[in-house]
């Protein structure tokens, strides 16, 4: 339904994205070092509700628009590289704070915890724009099924989305411990998802591939 090209492309994409410091991964961190790791995994799944959410709305709506704004596909792609770009500055310049730097959260119960991570998700402009911007620009109009593509390359997303904040969560105690003695370290890992989102993003740019219509 995908070509290779397409789901290696969207997991590059997520995976650069997940790696980049943003509201998701700041609440976790948090959520994870204040409250416990089971605390942080049940905030996961508010979070990947909120995913599920996002890709419904991909789904039935992504065939709509490029059935009937083709030419719309430039415009997401020029919109996804300069956002691809903002992150990359977000990364690397100075004075940014670091997602391992908790901040202190309240104690709350599992259905908050739920809840919170859904809102977080929801209102996370990251996930907005990779959904609206990002992810139609992997969909090849000739293959046809719009709506499959979607469905397929989402849950790509999702899967390494969901696995690397797990692994955030189970171990953000220890990490953030080892970069509070190891700031150089931090400082790599932000330079080097700077230069990777940097990558993506002249590469998205100056791709010469044109949507056509759905046939």
């Amino acid at each position: 339904m995908i070509g290779i090209d397409a789901g290696l492309g969207i997991a590059a994409v997520a995976l650069a994205m997940v790696l980049t410091p943003g509201p998701n991964m700041i609440y976790l961190v948090s959520r994870s070092i204040t409250q416990g790791r089971l605390a942080g995994l049940i905030s996961l799944l508010g979070v990947a509700a909120g995913f599920f959410l996002y890709l419904l709305a991909a789904v039935t709506g992504v065939s709509a628009v490029f059935a009937l704004v083709p030419a719309m596909y430039t415009a997401l792609k020029i919109a996804g590289a300069c956002y691809l770009l903002w992150l990359a500055w977000s990364a690397v310049k100075p004075g940014g704070r670091s997602a391992f730097a908790p901040k202190d959260l309240p104690v709350d119960g599992p259905r908050k915890l739920f809840t919170m991570g859904l809102v977080t998700n929801l209102l996370n402009p990251k996930i907005a724009v990779l959904y609206v911007s990002l992810l139609p620009q992997f969909i090849d109009l000739d293959k046809g099924g719009v709506g499959g593509q979607s469905l397929a390359l989402g849950l790509i997303q999702i899967t390494v989305a969901l696995t690397v904040n797990c692994l955030i969560v189970l171990t953000a105690g220890s990490v953030a411990s080892f970069l509070a003695r190891k700031p150089a370290w931090l400082r790599a890992q932000r330079y080097t998802m700077g230069a990777v989102l940097i990558g993506l993003a002249a590469s998205m740019a100056f791709d010469r591939t044109h949507a056509s219509a759905p046939r």
